[in-house]
């Protein structure tokens, strides 16, 4: 399975997330995903599955349970795939950095008597 069919998945990108915040039980990610997709135990093992079979999690016993977390490897390669698209977003995320610290600059230049911009008295 290519990663993409993996990830394309969103109960596979919400086990990941979990998974990204560090090692979780079975049953913690059955709970979560349970909730949020109201699908069965079987089915998020079944994801579960998908995730360890194509290399995106492991997973390690520890008595009866058994303990997630995720592997990075296969998201390095996907990171590596995307790297030719990055200059398409790049460029505007920079612009966006730009504009969101000259607010931050005007907003603590700004004497404390100053009405700010959610003020209506400066209009």
């Amino acid at each position: 399975m290519h990663a993409f069919d993996v990830l394309g998945d969103p109960v596979r990108r919400r086990i990941l997330e979990l998974l990204a915040e560090g090692e979780h039980s079975a049953g913690q990610i059955g709970a979560v995903v349970q909730e949020e997709f109201g699908i069965s135990q079987p089915g998020v093992s079944q994801h579960l599955r998908v995730l360890r079979d194509n290399g995106f999690a492991t997973v390690r016993a520890e008595g009866t349970r058994r303990l997630y977390a995720v592997d990075p490897a296969p998201l390095q390669e996907v990171d590596t795939w995307l790297e030719r698209y990055r200059r398409f977003w790049d460029q505007s995320l920079d612009a966006l950095g730009t504009e969101l610290a000259r607010g931050k600059r005007e907003r603590r230049m700004r004497p404390a008597n100053t009405p700010g911009a959610g003020d209506r008295d400066d209009i």
